[in-house]
């Protein structure tokens, strides 16, 4: 697997195969675990216990070789597997844009949600197959599986926009997204139920 390309890029051909969920060319491929996931769940105790029992991968990020460079739009498929950790729906870790940026992600396979937070209010996109959820600059943004297979987008964004894990962290996303009988809920953020 490459890395990602080198400064300057020439005009590129990228295949995308939504089914497997790749960039081909390949760049960098992230794969989030559930000890990769400290602080996201609200139940400390259920991930304790999922790490125990194994450490399942929660989501993939599967990288084109566009970097993440100034005036670059790299691209990448993220795959959310199904499952829940104490009620909790797996998820993306979620980040805040520290160059505020817009970004859109189209919705590949599953079904899944898009929640934005932008420290006061929170957003939800339901997300499906050809929906496109666009993410307006400034709002913090986390992506959640709440189907029974996997979910998988396109993500689109700026190269210089980086991701600031942290800000999740400090201020929370708003809501949460829990098992429900019927699915799923949004329930307010300092809650597990």
């Amino acid at each position: 697997m490459s890395a990602f390309a080198s400064l300057p890029l020439d005009p590129l051909r990228i295949v995308l195969d939504a089914g497997a969920g790749t960039l081909t060319p390949e760049g960098p491929l992230l794969t989030r675990r559930m000890s990769d996931m400290t602080g996201a769940f609200a139940d400390t105790a259920a991930w304790r216990q999922a790490q125990a029992a194994g450490d399942p991968v929660v989501y993939t990020v599967a990288s084109s070789p566009v970097p993440e460079e100034n005036r670059e739009l790299p691209q990448s498929i993220t795959t959310i597997y199904p499952g829940d950790c104490g009620g909790e729906l797996y998820m993306t870790k979620g980040h805040q844009h520290p160059d505020a940026q817009g970004e859109i992600y189209l919705g590949l396979s599953g079904v899944g949600g898009l929640l934005m937070f932008d420290g006061e209010r929170s957003h939800w996109i339901d997300m499906a197959p050809g929906v496109i959820g666009y993410i307006p600059p400034g709002w913090a943004h986390r992506s959640v599986n709440v189907g029974a297979e996997p979910y998988r987008f396109l993500a689109v964004y700026p190269g210089c926009a980086g991701h600031d894990y942290d800000w999740v962290l400090r201020n929370g996303m708003g809501r949460r997204a829990m098992r429900a009988a019927d699915g799923y809920e949004l329930v307010p953020f300092g809650s597990s139920s």
